[in-house]
């Protein structure tokens, strides 16, 4: 009878990684009942192949081992490594075996299985790792004069898989001679206090052990610094902080902390204060005219500048010294002895309604004398001021004298305001609100009440006109003095007309008549478009407080968590809005005040000081283009449309820029062997706004009885811009975008009612950016006039009747000149057109008599030729004609083909001649398959014929 093999349920094995021999407990035996029993004293036994084990199969998946039969007979065996055993991927591997006899029979159906026993088999390390660090470097700082528990940690690992040898057992300084130890743990301290002036930087060689032996493979390299005794003060400050233009908002401070020296504080109030009353009036804003930005503002109507940038329309601060240094903001300055007179008519304002006067200022502490920013006084005899804005001994006061009335009762005259704001040397923008008998004043959007209100009785009525002046108040030097103003002399010796003269810059007067401006619009006029900025992060947000000053130039930190305020210090931002802002420095300044538990050795940390430089925006280029040279009729002059000057006008900007040439692989192929090659200037088209556009004429100033330009005011206050005109010519003003500025001066028309004696008129277009800022170029255009004699037409009329119908082409090339009609649909006959008509048509009459003659010369020489020659042409040149087309050359005979060939295309229509109709379409057939060059020889050939036996 067959039995199975038998083995053991559960086998045990280790194996090291380098090895391939597995010692398992218990061994590997198997045993069969089929076998003899080997140890029998006395037996006899007949071997047969049922009692031998033939092998042992191993069951699952990827199992790195094998099992081997040593001896069938005995059934003994081991398990060996079948592929490389790796610790530090798999420690352990479990998987099953099973023997098997050798008892098979034909079908192999007799052998015999053993049970499956479960073998698990446990991997051994080796120290074939060393350890390696985790950093390539450490680093680390340290106070002079400290002893330091622990400075900073180094730390290497190791790949080996058993608990020995993948332990850090040691670490050690190998740089000898250092005042630094290193734990087993990595931990490196100073053995002796360090001294900055001895060391400032130590560089220690540092190596580590495993539980083997084995040292790591590669050392590291530890650097400390020494620094001086610590001072508490700002850390991670960069002093010069560069700020490209459109960019948006950049962190001041990214990597700023403050270092405390570990005192122990209560609380930290920081204050970053940016400088900028050098920019402009005290920062950096729009420095479009104050008009253009009070409708910017939402005051639309009703506003007079009385301190305009010089114009042809507004001349009057011609002549009076300028800032010129910010950036095209219009600033005056009154050193004491200049002042201006408003013309007439500017300002309606009755003392009646309401009215607001604003102003920028920027004023020392000066004299003692009354120094006049606005005066509206009598013009002659009584030297009375109307109302007056004037400043003394640092006080902004209004005089408003009122106008004479039934009651003659005391009503309130001067409103005093003490300011310090007067006297500081600083720029300020000041606002009264004018609705008697109450005023209100506005200081960089801070309202002031007047600390003092005097009164008086009205004035006396006269009929004596009135004076308005800016720095200064016109006096007629008569003796009368009724409100006490002094007459000062001029420098001249003569009698002096002003005094009260002012000292100090002054810009963006405003008058603006029946109406207050509210609070939204005085702090738009007064808001810097540049500033600080912060966003608090979500978790320091209730951990410090911040607060800015009103055109945010400086801002208060304050709270008690250093690692929170060194947040929030992180998060503050510069911010310039302006599309193109005015480039330079802008001084930062940082100044902390530290509490402390112990107030007597609170630290105390200097002020941190820096700048931000503004960069240089790329500069606009404004392009103006179109047609610059036409001619019209002197009907379209004189028509109640006029003509229109810039009816194709463009407006483009476009700033250029450098790009490096290696970005364009295709265009550098070529250029590798040219150094020269290095960069290439793109240039990109920009949208930006314009504030003005000037139309002037170049020559006689316009004549207004029979001359003039004009605009349709309705599409003009339909973008809200506005237009003044002068014999000069017109400017239209106002912020807008260059599309409507576009198609309001395609509006733009010119009459003349009398055109006899005109022949042509030139005049410039300029258009600017941001008050004179950024200016395009001088675009000129030249118009002619075509005068038209009445026997001219008629002779034009018979030869081409058909002239007038309308064409394809809106415009017609005539010697350098633009025929364009303003309706686009026909075209006028001018003199040149019908003096070429008539010479053409005198060179077919020509041709036609000499094609008759030639006909005559032919018919008597075929009768005398022989019969073989019948179909030739040998044609008898002595009857030939040369006709020359007097107003025709060489040279401008192929400008003039277009014009020839129109006019050819007519005489075939008129079929005046059949012989003259084949030859001319024969020739241009000819001439259409010939180089330019070859046809005008050809038609020079054609035309040297001789005149010498022709008749007329």
């Amino acid at each position: 009878m067959a039995h199975k093999p038998w083995i053991e349920t559960t086998y045990h094995g280790i194996v090291t990684e380098n090895d391939n021999k597995v010692l398992l407990d218990p061994p590997l035996i198997a045993l069969d009942k089929d076998a003899p029993l080997r140890y029998a004293e006395s037996f006899e036994v007949t071997l047969t192949e049922e009692g031998e084990i033939c092998g042992f199969r191993i069951h699952g998946q990827n199992v790195p081992f094998e099992a081997v039969v040593l001896d069938k007979s005995t059934g003994e065996g081991v398990i060996r490594v079948k592929d490389k055993l790796d610790c530090e991927q798999q420690k352990e591997h479990t998987f099953t075996i099973q023997a098997y006899d050798c008892g098979e029979g034909p079908d192999g159906t007799n052998m015999k299985k053993s049970h499956k026993a479960t073998v698990h088999i446990q991997v051994n390390d080796i120290n074939e790792y060393s350890p390696v660090f985790k950093e390539k470097s450490y680093k680390a700082t340290v106070i002079e004069g400290k002893k330091y528990d622990s400075i900073l940690k180094v730390e290497a690992v190791d790949a080996d898989c058993s608990f020995q040898f993948s332990q850090i057992c040691n670490y050690e300084i190998v740089t000898p001679d250092v005042p630094f130890t290193v734990d087993k743990d990595g931990f490196i301290k100073n053995t002796e206090k360090l001294s900055y002036g001895k060391e400032r930087m130590y560089k220690l060689t540092v190596t580590a052990y495993d539980c083997g032996k084995n040292r790591a493979s590669e050392d590291v390299l530890v650097k400390i610094s020494v620094k001086p005794t610590c001072k508490p003060s700002w850390q991670g400050f960069n002093k010069r902080i560069e700020y490209e233009p459109g960019t948006g908002s950049l962190a001041l401070f990214p990597s700023m902390h403050l270092e405390t020296c570990d005192e122990p504080i209560t609380s930290i109030q920081a204050t970053i204060e940016l400088e900028t009353n050098h920019i402009g009036k005290g920062c950096d804003r729009d420095t479009y005219s104050e008009k253009s930005l009070h409708k910017l503002c939402g005051a639309s109507t009703g506003t007079v500048e009385l301190l305009p940038a010089p114009s042809s329309s507004a001349n009057w601060t011609l002549g009076l010294p300028t800032d010129n240094g910010h950036d095209s903001d219009q600033v005056f300055e009154f050193n004491g002895t200049q002042s201006i007179k408003v013309p007439d008519g500017m300002v309606s304002t009755s003392l009646k309604e309401p009215f607001t006067v604003s102003v920028w200022m920027r004023h020392g502490p000066g004299a003692h004398e009354k120094e006049t920013i606005l005066c509206n006084s009598d013009k002659r005899d009584m030297n009375r001021h109307h109302y007056s804005l004037y400043v003394h001994n640092c006080r902004l006061i209004l005089l408003l004298r009122q106008d004479p009335s039934e009651a003659e009762t005391y009503k309130p005259a001067e409103f005093h305001w003490k300011l310090d704001q007067v006297c500081d040397k600083e720029w300020h923008h000041y606002v009264l609100n004018v609705e008697f008998p109450t005023v209100s004043l506005f200081v960089d959007g801070t309202t002031f009440e007047p600390f003092l209100v005097t009164e008086d009785y009205p004035l006396h009525p006269t009929k004596i006109e009135t004076q308005l002046t800016i720095g200064a108040c016109w006096q007629e030097n008569s003796g009368h003095d009724n409100d006490t103003e002094t007459v000062s002399e001029s420098s001249s010796g003569g009698n002096a007309r002003m005094s009260q003269f002012f000292r100090g810059n002054l810009a963006g007067l405003i008058i603006r008549s029946g109406k207050l401006e509210n609070k939204k619009v005085i702090d738009c006029l007064y808001t810097c478009k540049e500033g600080l900025d912060v966003q608090l992060p979500e978790e320091v947000a209730s951990a410090v407080k911040v607060e800015f000053n009103p055109n945010q130039s400086a801002l208060t930190v304050e709270g008690d968590d250093i690692d929170a305020f060194d947040k929030v210090m992180q998060h503050i931002s510069y911010l310039n809005s302006r599309q193109f802002p005015t480039p330079g420095i802008r001084h930062l300044r940082v100044s902390t005040n530290i509490k402390c538990f112990n107030e007597d050795a609170c630290v105390m940390v200097p002020d941190a000081e820096g700048y931000v430089m503004v960069l240089q925006p790329e500069e606009p280029k404004i392009s103006l283009s179109g047609i610059d040279h036409f001619a019209r009729s002197a009907a379209e002059f004189e028509s109640q449309e006029g003509v229109t000057l810039f009816p194709e006008l463009r407006i483009v900007s476009t700033i250029t820029r450098e790009v490096e040439a290696d970005t364009e692989s295709e265009a550098t192929e070529g250029a590798d062997d040219d150094p020269t090659v290095q960069e290439t200037v793109v240039s990109e088209e920009i949208m930006h706004n314009l504030d003005t556009c000037e139309v002037t004429v170049v020559g006689d100033e316009l004549d207004g009885e029979h001359e003039g330009l004009e605009v349709d005011m309705s599409q003009l206050l339909q973008r809200s811009l506005e237009m003044s005109s002068s014999n000069l010519g017109l400017v239209i003003t106002g912020v807008n975008t260059m599309a409507n500025y576009e198609q309001v001066l395609h509006l733009i028309r010119y009459k003349n009612w009398h055109t006899e004696a005109l022949f042509d008129r030139k005049f410039k277009l300029v258009c600017s950016e941001l008050n004179g800022r950024y200016i395009s170029n001088d675009f000129k255009v030249e118009v002619n006039v075509i005068h038209t004699a009445n026997p001219v037409e008629h002779a034009n009329a018979m030869m081409q009747p058909n002239f007038n119908n309308p064409v394809h082409h809106a415009s017609v090339e005539l010697t350098g000149h633009n025929l364009v009609n303003a309706h686009q649909a026909s075209v006028i006959p001018s003199a040149a057109t019908i003096v070429i008509v008539v010479c053409v048509s005198f060179l077919v009459f020509m041709i036609i008599l000499g094609v008759f003659r030639i006909r005559a010369a032919h018919q008597r020489t075929m009768r005398d030729q022989e019969s073989g020659k019948e179909n030739e042409m040998d044609w008898d040149d002595s009857a030939l004609t040369i006709t020359v087309n007097p107003m025709e050359t060489y040279e401008d005979q192929h400008s003039s083909e277009e014009e020839e060939e129109e006019e050819e295309e007519s005489e075939d229509g008129e079929e005046e001649d059949d012989i003259t109709s084949a030859e001319s379409d024969s020739s241009e057939d000819e001439e259409a398959g010939e180089p330019e060059d070859q046809q005008v020889a050809n038609r020079q050939q054609q035309l040297e014929w001789d005149d010498s036996t022709l008749t007329y």
